[in-house]
């Protein structure tokens, strides 16, 4: 004979109590089959799912259980829970897991009831809620905030398809981000991260910017504009880009590098990502020397990007073979993680525009960065309301991490 019984244990957090309630239970001879337990506040929620021996045992624990937690100024609650209940749960630990990640400048409500209604309407079930973020003051101002809450759900979408597309829609209208991801042994053990440089790392397209310095600038962003969009073929709208920018001097370059911005959060990334262990690389259909600046900057292993070709101290209007276009970055990809022994599982890529795709449908983990609407729809997961270190949520990466 045996009991199953669940011990809900509520009230203000005290050092000691958990120590006091496992004390108890273990000189009953308790078995534990589950526990958890959240601070939010400093208000406990305790839960221990327990399998006490014999029914007369069970009588002198549980009231050994109430007594210690009313001296400790708790609220109890027992719960029995049936053979048949217990053996339903255990079944169940196979099904599927996935985490939906809320990204936004500040958490409200009706964020946290969209989401968590959609994953309802798909047969998910919320066993975990987490805040990521760290503590909010109330004074911060909304466009700097940085909030995003976890959630961990069980079971599989009848359709994943639409799941995504529902997600989509509610973050656009709400200004918020939504990512979908399964649950795996790799999501929080990735080892190689491969980044875009234009408009992605940095805040500008370089070549738009060597337009306007040869004075083609609003021919030049057209093309750069269509081709981002996936409506031009870059390796082409790249030559025909190029080659308006011959005899353009050589020394425009260092003026336009020393110019050039970072990416909101691209610092604290880099850092972290190097922390963790994390190899790195700029994959740009942009250009090498800029590239090699940000290397420098952020400390980056990897750097392929074009080559630009200049004679007599001015740009000839093309550049060096091979050029890095989409098929080249997905390539690089495969070669970078080949040559740091890791599966395309363990591998991060991020980028803004349509040549971008190929690589962040190869990686394990695709985000499109504050992208054009084409690349946001096609990719695995997108951020647009955060900077680049909101990438770090998606590992599961805890704000209080960074400080440790």
């Amino acid at each position: 004979m045996r009991d199953i019984v669940l011990i809900n244990i509520t009230g203000e957090d005290r050092p000691g109590l958990t120590a006091a309630i496992t004390g108890v239970l273990a000189q009953g001879g308790v078995t534990i089959l589950d526990i958890g337990q959240a601070v939010i506040h400093d208000t406990l929620s305790f839960g221990i799912l327990v399998d006490i021996p014999a029914t007369e045992a069970a009588s002198a624990v549980l009231k050994d259980v109430l007594f210690t937690a009313y001296k400790h100024d708790q609220q109890v609650r027992f719960t029995p829970v049936s053979e048949d209940d217990y053996g339903q749960w255990v079944a169940g630990q196979g099904k599927a897991r996935h985490i939906v990640t809320l990204l936004t400048r500040k958490v409200t409500a009706e964020q946290l009831h969209r989401v968590s209604s959609i994953t309802a309407k798909y047969g998910l079930n919320i066993d975990h809620i987490d805040r990521l973020s760290g503590r909010r003051p109330l004074d911060v101002p909304e466009e700097s905030g940085k909030g995003c809450i976890e959630f961990s759900v069980r079971g599989e979408p009848a359709d994943t398809a639409a799941l995504r597309a529902e997600f989509l829609s509610v973050a656009q209208e709400l200004n918020v981000d939504i990512a979908f991801q399964r649950d795996s042994v790799y999501r929080r053990n990735r080892r190689l991260a491969v980044f875009d440089m234009d408009s992605t790392l940095i805040e500008a397209e370089v070549i738009d910017e060597l337009a306007k310095a040869a004075g083609v600038g609003e021919k030049v962003s057209a093309i750069t504009e269509r081709a981002m969009r996936g409506e031009l073929d870059f390796r082409a709208s790249f030559k025909e880009r190029l080659a308006l920018l011959e005899g353009l001097p050589e020394t425009v370059l260092a003026e336009i590098g020393a110019s050039l911005r970072l990416t909101e959060g691209a610092e604290v990334l880099f850092a972290e990502l190097k922390r963790l262990g994390y190899k790195t690389a700029i994959l740009s259909g942009g250009f090498s020397y800029f590239a090699r600046q940000l290397q420098a900057r952020l400390g980056i292993d990897y750097v392929y990007a074009n080559e630009l070709q200049i004679e007599n101290g001015k740009l000839t209007g093309v550049a060096i073979e091979p050029i890095v276009d989409a098929q080249r970055k997905a390539d690089l990809l495969r070669e970078l993680a080949e040559r740091e022994g890791l599966c395309l599982e363990q591998t991060i890529a991020v980028g803004d525009g349509a040549n971008d795709l190929p690589m962040l449908g190869l990686a394990g983990l695709g985000v499109a960065f504050r992208a054009k609407p084409l690349v946001k729809q096609s990719a695995k997961q997108a951020i647009s309301t955060l900077g680049l270190d909101g990438i770090l949520y998606l590992l599961g990466f805890r704000e209080r991490d960074g400080a440790e």
